[in-house]
C-alpha cells in the first residue's frame, strides 16, 4: 500500500510517497481501506516540526479521513465489513489503509461523501466543544467567528447557527466571507484592516459574547477590543503564526474569560461527552443543517500541493485528497 511518509521535521515539500506492507486488523481493531483524507493546518506544521505534539520519526501525517471496512477483530461486534465510516488519527492518516481502535471509528450519515467525511470530524468537533463547553455559547448570544474562511471557522460558523447565535463571520478577503454567508452568517467582516467598530456596529454597540479565535496574533488583540460584558474568548489555533497575549486590563473590566480549548485532550478526558458531542453533530449532517465545504481536491500523492493551499491561505473551507484526484 501506498503511504506518505515525513522522514525529518521541515519543508513539507519533502515528504515521500513510500511502499508498505498492508496492516492487519488485531483483536480489537477494524481494518479500513481508505477513500478520503482531510488535509489540515495542524498537519502542515507537525511535518514542520513546529507542533506541540512531535511524532517520532519517521512517521505518517494525517489526523483524519473516510473510508470502507474491509475487516473487522474478533472483538469488534457493532460494525460490519463494508460499513463506510469516518477515522480518526494521532496521527497516521495519510496511507491507504488503516487498522484503527473502536473509538477511531465513526459511521459515516448517508447524505455524506467520503469527501465530505473525511474533512468533517476536526472541524466540526472543535467547534462544537469550543462553543458548548469552553464559551456556553446561548441561543440570542453574538458569535464572532475569526478565521471564518477555514475548514475551522465555516465549521463554526454552521454551529454556532445551529445554536441560535447571530454570527458575526471575520475573514481576509470578500471570497471567503460569500461562502461564510452561504454557510449562514449574519454579518460579515473583512478583517483586512481592523474590525473593532464593524463589531460594535452589528451588536448595537454592545460588542461580541462569544469569540472563536483560530488565528490569534493581531486578529485576537483586535477581537479583544470587540467584546461585550462577560465575553467569552475561545482559543483555538495560532495559524497568524504568533500566539497572542491576552491583555488581562481588558479581561478585568469587561469581567470577560479567555479559554483554551484542545479537541484531543478533551476525547482523552471525556470521552463520553465527546461522543455525546459528535452524535449530535451527525444528527445535524444526517439532517442536511451542516455540512463540508471542500475547495481543494488533491490525490494523495500531491500532498504537498494541498499543504502549500493551505500554507498559502488560499483554502476556502477543507482540502482534501482523494484516490482519484
Amino acid at each position: 500500500m501506498k503511504a506518505i511518509v515525513c522522514k525529518a521535521f521541515g519543508p513539507f515539500g519533502d515528504l515521500i510517497v513510500e511502499e508498505r506492507p498492508s496492516p492487519e486488523a488485531g483483536p480489537d481493531e477494524i481494518l479500513v481501506e481508505l477513500r478520503a483524507w482531510g488535509v489540515n493546518y495542524v498537519d502542515v506544521i507537525m511535518v514542520g516540526g513546529t507542533y506541540q505534539l512531535r511524532p517520532d520519526l519517521p512517521f505518517v501525517p494525517g489526523t483524519e479521513a473516510a473510508g470502507v471496512i474491509t475487516a473487522l477483530g474478533e472483538n469488534i461486534t457493532d460494525l460490519a465489513i463494508g460499513d463506510r465510516v469516518m477515522t480518526a488519527h494521532r496521527p497516521g492518516a495519510f496511507t491507504e489503509i488503516a487498522a484503527l481502535d473502536r473509538s477511531s471509528v465513526q459511521p459515516i450519515p448517508d447524505a455524506m461523501s467520503f469527501e465530505e467525511a473525511a474533512g468533517f470530524r476536526a472541524g466540526f468537533s472543535t467547534a462544537y466543544h469550543a462553543f458548548v463547553q469552553g464559551g456556553n455559547l446561548q441561543p440570542g448570544e453574538t458569535a464572532l467567528v475569526l478565521g471564518a474562511g477555514g475548514g475551522m471557522g465555516l465549521a463554526a460558523v454552521q454551529v454556532a447557527k445551529q445554536l441560535g447565535a447571530t454570527v458575526i463571520a471575520a475573514a481576509g478577503s470578500d471570497e471567503k466571507l460569500a461562502v461564510a454567508a452561504a454557510c449562514g452568517a449574519d454579518h460579515l467582516i473583512n478583517y483586512t484592516d481592523g474590525f473593532r467598530d464593524q463589531v460594535k456596529a452589528a451588536t448595537d454597540g454592545r460588542g461580541a459574547d462569544v469569540v472563536f479565535d483560530p488565528v490569534g496574533g493581531d486578529v485576537f488583540d483586535e477581537a479583544m477590543r470587540s467584546i461585550n460584558m462577560g465575553a467569552r474568548l475561545i482559543i483555538v489555533g495560532f495559524t497568524a503564526g504568533r500566539a497572542a497575549e491576552a491583555r488581562t486590563n481588558l479581561l478585568l473590566i469587561k469581567c470577560a474569560s479567555a479559554v483554551g480549548i484542545r479537541m484531543g485532550a478533551f476525547n482523552r478526558s471525556n470521552p463520553e461527552l465527546a461522543r455525546a458531542n459528535f452524535a449530535v453533530l451527525l444528527d445535524w449532517a444526517e439532517a442536511g443543517k451542516i455540512r463540508t465545504h471542500i475547495s481543494h481536491r488533491f490525490p494523495l500523492e500531491r500532498v504537498a500541493d494541498a499543504m502549500a493551499v493551505i500554507a498559502d491561505r488560499q483554502a476556502i473551507g477543507k482540502v482534501v485528497l482523494t484516490r482519484d484526484g
